[in-house]
């Protein structure tokens, strides 16, 4: 059965577009109706690739984006559904693919999610079991025909035919922030995404940025960038970080304040910028465009799409109405003068300012690894006897575990997962001081440094992590394979004792293997 939305993203001479239906709460309401009615219009238009649904889009109970889904197939046009890791477990989630595999529907935009803010009787409390690169992998496993362990050995299922993509935000001011979006989209492609979707912004070098960063790495992966049609009332919202990741600087604020006051309330204005910034994604070489906005009309985007085409022969000339850098804002290249854009010469980063302390507290965590956790060093074979002597003594355990659970919660908050990710994040832990648990980067909601959920009160964890190996020229650390997700067979376990008993995720990375069995044979 064809893929006409991969076919497009594959095929060098169409512009791929997607248009986003944002469905929201309820079954059958107006919002629902006019959902599937734009749906209907698209199929009969024939000019969009694929319909994109939301997940629960900022942390509010929706329609689940899968059974539209499956209406939207119906109509003839191909669905992208939002698949995103907040609200569901990992078993939750095999269990929604094997559901979506079987209603043939196929596209996935796969997404950390925003953090979950309203629900029945409060707020829900978060999941975020897997994250994105994990999830990846786990729909990348399915699509070869996943192994599932058993009595008498592996089974192993149908192949899937999912066409998996993933989000990347270059639209950060920090260079910790960005260059911690990139090592994450590198495991992200690492994990199996096959296209890759853009947050949201208006910087015209910022979007240039992330095909120029795949192009130096020879990630050969097509990339689809956002257009949003930005009325003033959004923007302002963007503008405080409450669509967390959706970039709206100051300069575009004041303009669109301005435009709102034209005799169609700033429309006309709005329409011709989407058009405008369209031509420049299909300049810079997007593969493809995902087109957004609140009660967007059908008409409209056809608007947006003739206008776009109409102004492509001559995108190079308007790279300089989207000049809306964020304050002091960092880039992964230095500038192209002659174009606005970036040459392919990454800014130098050795002598810039760390973005977030780094001090006695880091140094004393590096010199307590240096000496316990790391083999071969002075204590390591010390520990490693003293828990290999203790393994099955549950009183002897009982009290290591708890002299361990002391001192851990006292300097990091610890939440006794028993599989230990500080030392992939610089000795801090993502399970404990990231509301959203992300062991393998940051999620793109963040502002200048500052965690989406804490707002100007925490530093984002992965924001902290790179600044304290940026210290000591570490920072590369944090670009390594995807980290496998939390085993929560060790939940309230001693991670120190599966540490050096070679039973967590960090054994085999660093040769740690279980000791000899204290059984003769």
């Amino acid at each position: 059965m064809e893929n006409k939305f991969k076919e497009s993203l594959l095929d060098k001479n169409t512009l791929s577009v997607t248009w986003e239906l944002v469905p929201g709460r309820g079954a059958n309401e107006k919002a629902q109706l006019t959902a599937i009615a734009s749906a209907e219009q698209a199929a009969k238009g024939g000019r969009v690739h694929a319909l994109t649904i939301t997940d629960n889009p900022g942390g509010n109970p929706a329609i689940l984006a899968d059974y539209l889904g499956m209406e939207i197939l119906k109509l003839g046009i191909e669905p992208l559904v939002h698949f995103t890791c907040k609200d569901k477990n990992r078993n939750q989630m095999e269990s929604q693919l094997y559901a979506l595999d079987r209603a043939k529907v196929r596209n996935l935009l796969v997404m950390t999610g925003d953090y979950t803010y309203s629900g029945f009787k409060g707020r829900p409390k978060p999941v975020f079991d897997l994250d994105p690169s994990n999830t990846l992998q786990l729909i990348a496993d399915m699509n070869k025909g996943l192994e599932v362990p058993g009595m008498k050995g592996p089974t192993y299922h149908a192949p899937s035919d999912f066409f998996a993509g993933a989000a990347v935000s270059p639209f950060k001011s920090t260079e910790a922030e960005l260059m911690v979006q990139y090592y994450k989209l590198k495991k992200k492609i690492q994990g199996g995404a096959q296209f890759v979707v853009t947050q949201l912004g208006y910087d015209a070098r910022k979007c240039h940025e992330v095909i120029q960063f795949l192009k130096v790495n020879n990630l050969d992966i097509p990339v689809v960038g956002n257009i949003y049609v930005l009325p003033y009332g959004a923007a302002n919202v963007m503008n405080q970080n409450k669509l967390p990741g959706c970039v709206v600087t100051d300069k575009l604020l004041a303009e669109l304040n301005e435009e709102k006051s034209a005799a169609d309330k700033g429309v006309g204005q709005r329409m011709l910028r989407a058009a405008k910034l369209y031509a420049i994604l299909k300049g810079i070489g997007c593969a493809g465009v995902h087109i957004g906005g609140h009660n967007l009309k059908y008409e409209q985007l056809e608007y947006i799409l003739d206008k776009g085409e109409e102004l492509y022969p001559n995108w190079q000339d308007l790279v300089k109405e989207f000049d809306y850098p964020q304050t002091n804002g960092f880039y992964y290249f230095e500038k192209d003068e002659k174009t606005g854009l970036n040459t392919d010469r990454p800014t130098n980063r050795a002598n810039r300012p760390l973005d977030a302390p780094a001090g006695a507290m880091n140094s004393l965590m590096r010199g307590m690894h240096s000496l316990m956790f790391t083999p071969n060093k002075m204590l390591f074979p010390v520990m490693r006897s003293m828990y290999h002597a203790a393994e099955g003594k549950k009183k002897a355990e009982k009290r290591l575990h708890a002299l361990e659970h002391i001192a851990k919660v006292v300097m990091l908050d610890c939440k006794d997962c028993g599989d230990c990710a500080i030392l992939d994040i610089g000795y801090l832990c993502p399970m404990s001081q990231c509301p959203k648990n992300q062991r393998n980067g940051a999620c793109g909601g963040s502002l200048d440094g500052w965690c989406e959920v804490f707002p100007k009160e925490k530093k984002c964890v992965w924001v902290r992590a790179y600044a304290r190996l940026k210290k000591y020229g570490e920072e590369s650390t944090l670009d390594v394979p995807p980290v496998p997700p939390a085993n929560w067979d060790f939940y309230q376990t001693s991670s120190w004792s599966n540490f050096y008993l070679g039973k967590d995720h960090s054994a085999p990375l660093l040769g740690i293997k279980p000791p000899e069995s204290k059984i003769k044979k």
